[in-house]
């Protein structure tokens, strides 16, 4: 048994039960740990078991109990689930603490649909985990197996929908996604709690995924895009997303250049993402990960190069360009942003020549040609 342990600070690492046993009754295990002290109150714990004996398949685990052996607050919790929760798929359940005169969270089933454009290999299983990250902390790696040949076809788009219970993430902030042992090209992800109607957090990509022996994973950070409100919203989404489905070969496809500074402390390892804003339309979030020239993209003094394909957007006059890292080591010193597009022979340069923190930031064309 695992258990990773959340508080009003951060959270654990993931805790192994195994030698933690203080004893162990036929139908109560209790166990001694020792957390941190900087994560702060807990209020949530997420549990998974690594293995069960040949003669077991499930585990009941009616109620969790937990006491700061210092204070002696104890909570107590009616759980009454089973484990795993899905023999094929995500292997973790979570529950909230209550502590006394303190409020306690309460477990949300949250809906994920992946939005694909193509699936370019039917026989395949999408080995796929996703994790979703809120103002009240985060899923962790959840499993999102499902076979391609049950997915829901659409008007020249496809999906498949997953539920993921979890304590209250708050308001949704990204996704992380780790694919393999798959080809398919995953257009956005939608996640709503299964209960409500709306909101619905929108997360774009945009992106053909090929996994094959030398690059058997892939991992993607993918910042919220937009948030559907109401459903009327809802409704010319989905009818833009359609119209977009039926005329993907009208796409226009984008060079884009990326020059990363040549000194000290200059590149990234973090997942870059850039918007491009033209007179006509605008793209949403697009995923720079798939350097034509590197197979690390965005070190100190390269140059790569990324192809894209998008709508047809007009004359590009500003994009907003950023990534996901948190800590300073992420710091990204960005030269200059260079556009190509095919359909109209033109390219738009963009000039930055300063550091790249976590948050977007916006440029504008500096010449074309």
């Amino acid at each position: 048994m695992v258990m990773v342990f959340y508080g009003s600070n951060s959270k654990s690492n993931p805790v192994s039960m195994e030698n933690k046993v203080e004893y162990q009754t036929e139908n109560q295990i209790t166990y001694d740990i020792h957390l941190p002290s900087d994560l702060g109150m807990l209020y949530k714990v997420r549990l998974s078991l690594q293995s069960l004996e040949n003669n077991i398949s499930q585990l009941s685990l009616p109620q969790f109990k937990i006491q700061n052996t210092s204070t002696l607050d104890t909570s107590s919790l009616t759980v009454n689930k089973i484990l795993p929760p899905s023999p094929n798929g995500d292997r973790w359940i979570e529950f909230p603490i209550q502590w006394p005169l303190k409020e306690a969270l309460s477990v949300v089933p949250y809906h994920l649909t992946v939005f694909l454009r193509n699936i370019l290999n039917e026989r395949n299983v999408v080995h796929m985990t996703a994790g979703i990250y809120g103002t009240h902390g985060d899923t962790g790696d959840r499993s999102l197996l499902q076979s391609l040949q049950n997915v829901q076809q659409g008007e020249k788009n496809y999906s498949f929908l997953v539920i993921v219970d979890a304590v209250d993430l708050g308001e949704l902030e990204k996704i992380v996604l780790l694919i393999s042992n798959c080809k398919l090209e995953v257009k956005k992800l939608h996640v709503q709690e299964a209960v409500k109607e709306h909101p619905i957090y929108v997360f774009e990509l945009n992106e053909e995924f090929f996994v094959n022996a030398n690059k058997p994973e892939i991992q993607r950070e993918i910042p919220g895009s937009f948030v559907i409100r109401g459903e009327k919203q809802k409704s010319d989404i989905d009818n833009n997303f359609n119209k977009e489905g039926s005329q993907v070969k009208n796409l226009t496809e984008y060079t884009i250049k990326v020059y990363t500074g040549d000194k000290r402390g200059a590149g990234t390892d973090a997942s870059v993402h850039i918007i491009l804003f033209g007179n006509e339309d605008k793209a949403g979030v697009l995923q720079l990960s798939q350097s034509l020239e590197h197979q690390n993209p965005f070190e100190r003094g390269k140059v790569d190069i990324f192809q894209i394909k998008t709508k047809k957007l007009g004359s590009i006059h500003s994009i907003e360009i950023g990534h996901g890292g948190k800590r300073f080591v992420h710091g990204w010193f960005l030269e200059e942003v260079e556009i190509t597009d095919a359909a109209r022979n033109s390219v738009h340069c963009f000039n930055c020549n300063r550091s790249v923190h976590q948050s977007i930031i916006t440029l504008y064309m500096l010449f074309s040609f």
